[in-house]
């Protein structure tokens, strides 16, 4: 089925919406994106592309464009958090080589052109208050207009108006994790790896970013308690130097260079029971937050995107295509969530027979067979929702 004339509002203009609002557009749709802020941009930092997300880059027509602003890695090295090499696993092992580290801004940049150039209407500082789902779906903005769509798309993130409509108010709790967010200089010309430093309650990951002049850094923190959950709250870098003052010379270098950074909660949220209404859908954070430690939150709402896409150009009912998207991508997230859940404790091992016994297996893990290391992680990475998975 084509989408010829069907009117499709996106409430949220990041990755997920955007990624959408190009794949419906290309297949006939009148697509109009509403963004609240007064530009498409996001916050300063980094993400990963893992194969699985870029092959729907690709298939949006936008892997080349995604290349030209990222670097391709090579490696994980994960390593003790005073500096001693605990692993390193080859990503060139993988049947895709497609693995990219982006500032998010560049990959927002990618596919706000690539939306606009399908013919995309983007429509900024437009606060969406509230949906009313229904045969003709109602989107309230913030100036009381109203404007009616044929399908309201909330990809509108973690406080999604969309979700709500769906699914009610659920209240997320803190995970006792914080963590920080960072751009620094790359002034020791660190090659196209992402490196792991894993300390007692605490781990840092830092990873080079567009042309290698960057480098982007998350630090977390194990914390009883916290109030914030926002990407947006700035801190001190002397408090951030502070939480790691016992880690080795390269962390402390490269968070010597930081000026300003931001700290946020991490709060665990439940998959929504319902990703569709009458007339209304979720995808990406909106549908399914994920913690940070796969790195599959920006690869997740790409795949949502075009499994949504491809879902409503099929056959049958409106309501009958929605539930076949969700069908065919409830479970895969929800594995992907829980093992982001709980992959945070294997870096923060603070009892030190433990954590050396669990490093001394890593390392002979990495020596014997290195590929088996790597290729635990093939569900995720070699998974193709382009050619049907």
């Amino acid at each position: 089925m084509h989408l010829d004339g069907m009117k499709i509002v996106v409430v949220g203009g990041g990755i997920g919406g955007l990624a959408a609002a190009r794949a419906l557009a290309l297949r006939g749709a009148e697509v109009t994106v509403f963004e609240q802020a007064e530009a498409i941009r996001e916050v300063g930092a980094g993400l990963q592309v893992s194969p699985n997300g870029f092959r729907v880059l690709e298939a949006l027509g936008l892997g080349d464009a995604l290349r030209a602003v990222s670097v391709q890695g090579r490696a994980v090295r994960l390593k003790d958090y005073r500096g001693g090499e605990v692993l390193r696993l080859d990503l060139g092992g993988l049947g895709s080589r497609d693995y990219h580290f982006v500032h998010r801004a560049d990959l927002v940049d990618v596919l706000a052109a690539g939306a606009r150039e399908a013919g995309v209407k983007i429509r900024l500082l437009q606060h969406a208050e509230r949906v009313s789902p229904g045969a003709r779906p109602d989107v309230t903005l913030a100036r009381g207009v109203d404007v009616q769509a044929d399908l309201v798309v909330g990809a509108d993130g973690l406080h999604s108006v969309v979700r709500e409509a769906l699914n009610g108010s659920v209240a997320p709790f803190f995970t006792g994790q914080v963590a920080w967010r960072a751009v620094v200089p790359n002034v020791d010309g660190r090659g196209t790896e992402v490196h792991v430093h894993m300390g007692p309650h605490r781990h840092v990951v830092s990873y080079p970013l567009r042309d290698g002049s960057a480098l982007n850094l998350v630090a977390v923190q194990e914390r009883a308690e916290w109030q914030e959950e926002s990407w947006s709250q700035r801190d001190d870098p002397e408090a951030l130097q502070a939480a790691f003052a016992d880690f080795g010379p390269e962390v402390q270098e490269m968070l010597g260079r930081v000026e300003t950074v931001h700290l946020w909660g991490l709060f665990r949220h439940p998959v929504a029971r319902a990703w569709h209404g009458a007339g209304t859908v979720l995808l990406g954070d909106a549908a399914h937050p994920t913690l940070p430690f796969m790195a599959q939150g920006a690869s997740m709402a790409l795949e949502d995107a075009w499994v949504l896409a491809e879902a409503l150009a099929g056959p049958g009912a409106l309501e009958a295509r929605l539930a076949a998207y969700q069908a065919r991508r409830e479970g895969r997230v929800r594995k992907v969530v829980d093992a982001a859940s709980s992959n945070a404790w294997k870096y923060h091992l603070s009892f030190p027979p433990l954590r050396w016994a669990a490093h001394a297996a890593l390392r002979v893990g990495g020596t014997v067979a290195p590929g088996k290391m790597l290729h635990q992680f093939d569900w995720i990475y070699e998974h193709d929702v382009v050619s049907g998975g």
